[in-house]
């Protein structure tokens, strides 16, 4: 049942055009009209819970428009967790509660962080104790548009390698997935060559970051924001700046965005051995992979972002969309890295054919995806302690519900420098090397070059580590230094006896430790 509100009538400029007005997915009208390849309006106002108008007053119709925004950063809103997957959504959150205490603190946490996720600065500052008491005349509003202004300084020196993600989705509020993907396929010129309805491909972002689960340390939307970020520096590599057309650039960068989609914060073989649907549903192959493409599909009919194309094209739009996401699939690096190697040895790729294109950018979105080990020291140390800390409390949920154990993922087996000292050697390192045959610029030797130091530097740290274990344990080595000196007075004294006396002395036996 859908409820009309009568809303009194304001004056306008000018009435509001009949095509804006269809584009609000969120609003459902009296009229027949319906967009095409997207969900029937009236079960998105019951979904959203938005108000039904009458198309005829334009004036609520434009009143509710303004108004949506503001909906959403009320405190107490708290966004519906959509699946974009036809069947159960996934919510891995509860495994991750290692006690009963510590799962109800969380939960009375939870709504406050997300709220703080969906507020502005500004607000989120006058909730804080940093302004507690403060008079309200200070103009606070210049801190938002300080964080703004910074943001935009930062997207002017996005191709840098030295992008920090991690401050750039501070100064958005949380919202670096978004932003970042939009400047891009707009600095592209790719909203207009395509002619993408700027409500429609904004409603698709806000939907991407939110189908990330931000409990995860690692597959969050800061790690697609990042991957996203080094795409596009790959893009700009003059190999690929001169042959790849608009098509490959647009499929590339939306591919970068959704590759990780809906991660639960578990791998493959934690879903197969835990009998989980999405095993079943992929048959266990690419099970992780498969979700994120079908996840990041249904949100593009969901929005109807390319409703406008002709049937085929979204086809095959899709179907590409899949292959790149497919490739990220750790399981098939050898496959592709073989092919890679064979096309390099032959001197055979040919950039204006449709599939060898096709396939860089497949090579391209994997050397995104692991990209952290050729990050500077500084951003690289945190995504490693990140990803380390996901696998590790995958550990703990194995060990919780008496599940054998996960390679890596045992904390009391395994360090943050062993597993990445392992990782970079046999899984990044021959990537990277053979991109840098392929694309043999400044960038890839810096990518190795920072490889390189921070393989040495976790060398290091492991070294220090272990001197420093060794020293936590002084009674034992002491204990092992009386024992051989023990020893050697016993022997002295007995070859002393036997030499004496000749009887032969008794056997002290060796490595006493109770003194």
């Amino acid at each position: 049942m859908e409820v009309c509100y009568q809303l009194p009538v304001l004056p306008l400029d000018r009435p509001v055009p009949k095509h804006v007005l269809s584009r609000r997915g969120a609003i459902s009208f009296s009229s027949s009209s319906s967009l095409f390849g997207a969900p029937d309006p009236r079960q998105l106002s019951q979904r959203r819970g938005a108000i039904s108008y009458d198309s005829s007053d334009q004036t609520a119709l434009y009143i509710r428009m303004l108004g949506d925004v503001r909906v959403r950063s009320q405190v107490g809103f708290e966004p519906e967790r959509r699946s974009s997957h036809p069947y159960l959504c996934i919510d891995f959150r509860t495994l991750h509660s290692e006690c009963e205490s510590c799962a109800s603190a969380s939960a009375s946490s939870e709504p406050e962080r997300r709220v703080h996720r969906l507020l502005s600065f500004q607000r989120y500052l006058h909730s804080s104790r940093l302004l507690r008491g403060v008079p309200q005349q200070i103009p606070v509003h210049i801190l938002d548009e300080d964080y703004t202004g910074q943001a935009r300084c930062m997207l002017e020196k996005v191709g840098n390698w030295n992008f920090d993600i991690f401050l750039f989705d501070r100064l958005t509020n949380g919202n670096g997935l978004i932003t970042l993907t939009f400047h891009l396929l707009n600095q592209y010129g790719l909203v207009e060559l395509f002619q993408l309805d700027m409500v429609r491909l904004w409603r698709f972002l806000v939907m991407v970051q939110e189908d990330y689960h931000s409990e995860n340390p690692y597959h969050n939307a800061v790690h697609a924001a990042d991957v996203t970020q080094a795409m596009y520096c790959y893009l700009q590599e003059p190999m690929l700046a001169k042959s790849l057309t608009s098509y490959d650039i647009l499929l590339g960068l939306i591919a970068a965005a959704t590759h990780d989609l809906g991660h639960p914060g578990v791998n493959q073989p934690f879903l197969i051995k835990t009998d989980h649907y999405l095993a079943t549903l992929y048959r266990n192959t690419s099970v992780l992979e498969n979700h994120h493409w079908k996840s990041a599909v249904g949100l593009l009919r969901e929005t109807g972002l390319f409703s406008h194309l002709p049937p085929e094209d979204r086809s095959v739009l899709e179907r590409e969309l899949g292959s790149l996401i497919l490739a990220t699939d750790i399981s098939r690096q050898n496959d592709y890295l073989s092919r890679f190697r064979m096309h390099l040895d032959q001197d055979n790729l040919c950039l204006s054919n449709a599939s060898h294109r096709h396939f860089i950018l497949q090579m391209a979105l994997k050397c995104a995806d692991i990209c952290n080990p050729c990050r500077p020291w500084e951003l690289s140390k945190q995504w490693s302690e990140k990803v380390t800390e996901e696998f590790f409390q995958q550990g703990d949920i194995e060990k919780k519900h008496k599940l054998e154990v996960s390679p890596l993922c045992d904390r009391d087996a395994n360090s943050v420098g062993n597993i990445q000292i392992g990782f970079m050697t046999y899984v990044a390192e021959p990537l990277f090397a053979e991109w840098a045959r392929f694309s043999d610029t400044r960038l890839s030797q810096t990518m190795l070059g920072h490889m390189g130091l921070n393989k040495a530097s976790w060398g290091g740290l492991q070294q220090e580590q272990t001197s420093v274990s060794e020293e936590a344990e002084p009674s034992t080595a002491s204990a092992g230094t009386e024992d051989a000196a023990a020893a050697a007075a016993a022997r002295k004294q007995g070859s002393t006896a036997t030499a004496a006396g000749g009887t032969r002395s008794k056997e002290i036996p060796q490595g006493n430790r109770e003194s």
